[in-house]
């Protein structure tokens, strides 16, 4: 049985990466630069970009737009990318998504779960 915690680290914030480094490469089609942004390797920006890393998990319309507004704020200030993923982290954990993941890739009995919006 995977704890919320678990979900989030191992399936929730590569995802979240994923996304903000597609967004930000749309702003500057370096991928270094992304990478320098989110604090992590070109390498992982070019899976991320061509879907190789991070895609099990699909975020609706709604968080994508989230999403797409904090890659406009870490594009013009990097040093906020800690800030904003941890705010649409919490964005996340406090909406039915979490439950929709974690239903998703887990395999307990879940049909009275609750637990990943405590």
């Amino acid at each position: 049985m995977l704890q919320p915690q678990e979900i989030e680290v191992m399936y929730i914030i590569p995802a979240i990466r994923r996304e903000l480094a597609k967004a930000l490469i749309r702003v500057n089609p370096s991928q270094k630069a992304v990478a320098q942004m989110l604090g992590i390797t070109p390498a992982a920006v070019s899976q991320y970009i061509s879907e190789k890393r991070a895609t099990e998990v699909k975020f609706n319309e709604a968080f994508q737009e989230l999403i797409d507004e904090s890659a406009k704020k870490i594009a013009q200030n990097h040093f906020l990318v800690i800030q904003e993923i941890n705010e649409l982290c919490q964005n996340f954990r406090k909406s039915d998504l979490i439950c929709q993941v974690h239903k998703q890739l887990d395999t307990f009995d879940n049909k009275i779960c609750d637990y990943c919006k405590r």
